[in-house]
């Protein structure tokens, strides 16, 4: 039976309907939790840069290794320990979990330059990432509360898009106009007080003190959320969707610089702008968002995204021009804004209020462990295969993918 708001209900949630819609907004509480993500955002990718000195510091010749490690660290965290972490604090208070998680990074961050072992910088990069993979997902299950206007949310989460492809461009240059003036040390310290900062914007904003959480017991809740995707057409379909984007996105972080310098024979500042391209693209596709979402359903916006991303891989298997590769990496950005960011909306509109966190993070994590396995396969195809069949490869894959959503996601949905 359909929900009272004319929408699916969630299976195995106490059934009520999903967060209605109440047209009022407290756009000043957002607003300052919004610019501490940011802030927190930027902060993180300084600090990452500054992490490839320390490696280096540390270890020399085996930095890369070191810095490999750490960041695949960062990944397997925000994999298979935000939704524990989610589970095991879902009855406190969320504007003192935020402030504290933001403490905690500002902590990790500040031990950072005076730590002299290799296993010293993995364990404060583990404790860092869990303590970001949690305030990200605890951010998504608050927003809403904040949010009741459908175009107020919508255009959150084009902000955060934006905010996203803006962070991989400008946090590299924040961190090299620094490191001119400033020590690496330096570096860690200024992102270390942008850390505190975001805290005290958190501290200035009205969150709500507790959300609706389940009684359920630890492991049914770390379990929960994969099994509801699994249970609901439409979230089955945004998996599909997720391995979609994975795909597409690992073509290009992977392989653009082997294609631009090796294939094409271009330099460093070719491949800046070719990863430009891609992040203009991702940029309008977010910024369109707030007007689509309303009037056009999640799923024909995002098996449209789809679509786009398996014909900018295809022309990839032919086309071997340096235009033509800027043309279809700012085909893939608007792809993957157009599929990923209406998933948030989606459960946003569909989940019941207890289930929205538990939903969140089965989204995050399951989107990470699609990256996890689309880059080596993005980068062992172009190795071993050479372009031309590592393109072909991630479109048939793509395309097999955006198939899979559409078959899975029914027509009916009013999502």
């Amino acid at each position: 039976m359909a929900a009272a708001n004319g929408r699916r209900p969630v299976p195995d949630g106490p059934g009520a309907a999903s967060l209605a819609w109440s047209g009022v907004s407290d756009k000043g509480s957002y607003y300052k939790l919004f610019f501490g993500y940011v802030l927190a955002m930027f902060a993180t990718g300084v600090a990452t840069v500054a992490l490839a000195f320390k490696a280096f510091d540390l270890a020399g010749d085996d930095s890369g290794a070191v810095l490999g490690t750490a960041l695949s660290i960062k990944m397997a965290a925000y994999v298979v320990a935000a939704p524990v972490s989610v589970a095991l604090t879902d009855r406190l208070p969320r504007k003192a979990l935020l402030i504290a998680l933001d403490l905690i990074r500002a902590a990790s961050l500040g031990l950072l330059p005076f730590v002299s072992g290799v296993a010293a910088i993995y364990a404060l990069v583990f404790v860092f990432a869990l303590a970001s993979a949690t305030f990200t997902l605890v951010y998504l299950s608050v927003v809403p509360y904040l949010l009741g206007d459908q175009t107020d949310y919508a255009r959150s989460l084009a902000r955060s898009r934006i905010a996203s492809e803006l962070d991989g461009a400008v946090s590299p240059m924040l961190a090299g106009g620094l490191l001119l003036v400033v020590s690496v040390t330096g570096v860690f310290a200024i992102a270390t007080i942008a850390f505190v900062v975001s805290a005290m914007l958190v501290a200035a904003a009205r969150l709500p003190r507790h959300l609706t959480a389940s009684g359920d017991g630890l492991w049914s809740k770390v379990f929960r959320g994969p099994r509801l995707f699994l249970a609901v057409p439409e979230f089955r379909g945004v998996i599909a969707l997720d391995m979609v984007v994975a795909l597409a996105t690992a073509m290009v972080v992977v392989n653009t610089v082997v294609i631009i310098q090796g294939d094409l024979d271009r330099g460093a500042h070719a491949v800046g702008v070719a990863f430009l391209a891609f992040g203009v693209g991702a940029v309008l596709g977010a910024a369109a968002m707030p007007r689509v979402l309303p009037r056009i359903s999640a799923r024909r916006v995002m098996l449209g995204g789809a679509v786009l991303m398996v014909g900018a891989l295809a022309a990839g298997a032919v086309l071997r021009s340096y235009p033509s590769l800027l043309a279809m990496w700012g085909l893939i950005g608007l792809g993957t804004a157009l599929t990923l960011t209406p998933a948030n909306y989606l459960i946003r509109r569909i989940a019941p209020p207890d289930l929205l966190q538990t939903l969140f993070a089965a989204q995050f994590s399951i989107a990470n462990v699609c990256l996890l396995l689309a880059y080596p396969l993005a980068g062992l195809a172009g190795a071993d295969l050479g372009m031309p069949a590592a393109f072909a490869i991630m479109a048939g894959g793509t395309a097999l993918f955006t198939l899979a959503a559409a078959r899975l996601w029914p027509r009916d949905t009013l999502a």
